[in-house]
C-alpha cells in the first residue's frame, strides 16, 4: 500500500483528470476513485489527503451525487473543488443555493487569509470559475478565506476539521497560482512526501512484475508506438527472455512500420520477437464495416484471437500484457465509477472477449502519456521513440472514415508519410502532440492538367496537448500547409483536395473515429 498519495473522488467533472495530473506533477501519486466509495474502504486504502472533484450536477438537485458523509470526519484532510466545495458545505450544515449571477471564466479572488491553502499568494489572485450554485451560508466551524465579486464564500476552511473548499478550479492553467494552492494542500496540510517519480515507478514496477509473473511467460503486444515500446522494454527489464513480444502486421500500419519494428526490437534490442503477418484476415473481417466502434471491437477481438493462436504454438502462456494508459481507462468506461460519460471505447479496454484465456497485466494503466515518455527515457529508449506522436491501436482503420480497402490504405499511408516528413523538415514535430491525415468518405471535382478529376479528400489534423485529454488545434504556418497540400496532391494517388481540421478537444476528439 502506498504511503503518500491523494485520493480524488470523481463527481464527473471534465477537469477531474487534470487534478490527478497536477498532483503528480508536484511529485505525489494521485488516484481517481468512485465518488460513492465508503469511508471505511477509503481508510483501508490509506490516502494522506482527499480531493472532492467538481461535477456537472447541481448540488441543490435531489439527484445530485453525494459521497459518504463519514469521509469528512475520518481525520484525513479534504479539499473540495467547485462542486466538491459545495458538497462539503451542504454535508457540514451550510447552505448552498442556486446563484442569481453565475460565474464562468476568469475572475479575481480576494484572499482573506494567507495561511493554509493560500500560503505564499498575493491578496488578489486570478482564478477560473465554472459554477451555477453558490455557498450562501457557512457551515459551523468554518471561516471564509477568499471572496469574489459574485461569491462572498469563494473559499472556506475548517482548520480543526481539516476541511477546505474552493469554489474555483485550481487545477486548470487559467488559475495561474493553482498549482501553489494544490501544493499547499498536498505538502503542507496533508503532509505528503514527494516520492512519485518515474525512476521509483520503474523500480517498483519491475519488482512487482517479477513477483507476479515468476517464471511464467508473457505475451506482449508490440506495435512500435511509444506505449507498447515502453511496455516491452519494461517487461524485458523485469523478466528478460520470458517475454515474448508479438508484433502483428495487421495491414493497418503506417508506411514501412512493420520492417522498422522488426529491426529495432528484434535485431537491436535483442528482444524475443515474434513477427506475424495477418493482413489478409484483418482486412477480411473489416470488409464493409463503417461503424468506428465496430471497427475497434473487431480489431481488438482479432488481436486476442491471433495472440491465442500464437500462444498454442509456443506452449502454455499465462499472461498477456497491454499498454493501456490512464486516459484510455477514463475515456472508455469511466472506470472510477464516477458519473462521467463514455466518449469512445479504447482498443485496449473495449474489445476483449469475455472468456479471455490469458491473465491480463497492464503495468502502465495508472500513467498519463507524458509519464510514459519519462519512463521510456528512464529505460534508455531513444528520442525517436519517446517523442513519437501517438498512433491509435486500431491504426489507420480509424483514420479512414467509412469502409476500409487496400487501395484506401495505400492512399492514406502515402499522404500521412508526406505530412510527417514536412512537419519534421519544418522542425515542428516535437512541438506537436499529434499530427496525421484522415481519408474522408467523399470525392470532389478537381482539375489536373487539362482533365477533370473526381477523387478523394484528405483532412490534415495537428494538435498541441499535454495529455490528450484536452487539445488545441495547431496553428501551422500557411507555407507549411501549402507544401503539405501540394505534395499530397501531386505525389499521392487519388487525392485532389486537402483540408485542415481547426477544431479543439473538447468539443471534438483528437481522432476522427
Amino acid at each position: 500500500m502506498r504511503k503518500d498519495w491523494i485520493a480524488i473522488l470523481d463527481f464527473g467533472s471534465q477537469y477531474t483528470h487534470l487534478i490527478a495530473r497536477r498532483i503528480r506533477e508536484i511529485g505525489v501519486y494521485s488516484e481517481i476513485v468512485p465518488y460513492n466509495i465508503k469511508a471505511r474502504d477509503l481508510l483501508v486504502k490509506g490516502p494522506k489527503g482527499i480531493v472532492l472533484s467538481g461535477g456537472p450536477a447541481s448540488i441543490v438537485s435531489t439527484k445530485s451525487p453525494i459521497c459518504d458523509k463519514k469521509i469528512l470526519s475520518i481525520g484525513t484532510p479534504v479539499l473540495g473543488v467547485c462542486y466538491g466545495a459545495q458538497l462539503i458545505a451542504k454535508l457540514s450544515g451550510g447552505v448552498v443555493v442556486e446563484a442569481r449571477d453565475r460565474e464562468y471564466g476568469k475572475t479575481y479572488l480576494a484572499i482573506k487569509s494567507k495561511a493554509g491553502l493560500f500560503k505564499g499568494l498575493s491578496s488578489k489572485e486570478i482564478v477560473w470559475m465554472s459554477h451555477g450554485d453558490k455557498i450562501a451560508k457557512l457551515p459551523p466551524g468554518f471561516k471564509i478565506t477568499g471572496s469574489t465579486d459574485n461569491a462572498k464564500i469563494a473559499a472556506m476552511e475548517d482548520k480543526k476539521g481539516k476541511l477546505y473548499g474552493v469554489q474555483f478550479h485550481p487545477e486548470v492553467v487559467h488559475t495561474p497560482k493553482g498549482k501553489v494552492i494544490l501544493r499547499n494542500f498536498i505538502i503542507n496540510i496533508a503532509g505528503c512526501k514527494r516520492s512519485w517519480n518515474m525512476h521509483s515507478f520503474v523500480e517498483t514496477s519491475v519488482e512487482a512484475l517479477r513477483e507476479e509473473i515468476g517464471n511464467e511467460k508473457v505475451l506482449c503486444a508490440l506495435s512500435g508506438g511509444i506505449d507498447s515500446s515502453v511496455l516491452t522494454k519494461l517487461l524485458h527489464k523485469a523478466i528478460g527472455k520470458n517475454l515474448i513480444a508479438v508484433f502483428i502486421d495487421n495491414g493497418l500500419l503506417r508506411k514501412d512500420e512493420a520492417e522498422l519494428v522488426r529491426k529495432r526490437f528484434g535485431r537491436y534490442y535483442h528482444i524475443n520477437l515474434r513477427f506475424i503477418s495477418a493482413r489478409d484476415i484483418f482486412l477480411k473481417r473489416l470488409k464493409g464495416v463503417t461503424n468506428p466502434e465496430k471497427k475497434r471491437k473487431i480489431i481488438g477481438k482479432l488481436f486476442i484471437e491471433v495472440f491465442e493462436k500464437e500462444a498454442k504454438k509456443l506452449g502454455r502462456i499465462k499472461f498477456l500484457a497491454q499498454g493501456t494508459l490512464y486516459p484510455d481507462v477514463i475515456e472508455s468506461r469511466s472506470a472510477t465509477g464516477g458519473p462521467s460519460a463514455t466518449i469512445k471505447t479504447h482498443h485496449n479496454v473495449g474489445g476483449l472477449p469475455q472468456h479471455l484465456k490469458f491473465k491480463l497485466i497492464e503495468p502502465l494503466k495508472d500513467l498519463f502519456k507524458d509519464e510514459v515518455r519519462l519512463v521510456g527515457k528512464e529505460l534508455g529508449l531513444p528520442d525517436e521513440i519517446i517523442n513519437r506522436h501517438p498512433f491509435p491501436g486500431p491504426g489507420l482503420a480509424v483514420r479512414i472514415i467509412g469502409a476500409i480497402t487496400e487501395e484506401k490504405l495505400d492512399v492514406l499511408r502515402e499522404a500521412d508519410w508526406i505530412l510527417i516528413d514536412e512537419i519534421k523538415k519544418a522542425k515542428l514535430y516535437q512541438k506537436l502532440w499529434q499530427s496525421f491525415c484522415v481519408l474522408l468518405p467523399v470525392k470532389t471535382i478537381g482539375v489536373m492538367g487539362d482533365e477533370r478529376t473526381y477523387e478523394n479528400v484528405v483532412a490534415v489534423r495537428a494538435v498541441t496537448s499535454d495529455d490528450a485529454m484536452t487539445a488545441h488545434w495547431a496553428k501551422l504556418p500557411y507555407e507549411l500547409l501549402e507544401r503539405v497540400s501540394n505534395r499530397i496532391i501531386n505525389e499521392g494517388k487519388g487525392i485532389n483536395r486537402v483540408v485542415y481540421d481547426i477544431s479543439s478537444k473538447p468539443p471534438s476528439t483528437i481522432e476522427w473515429e
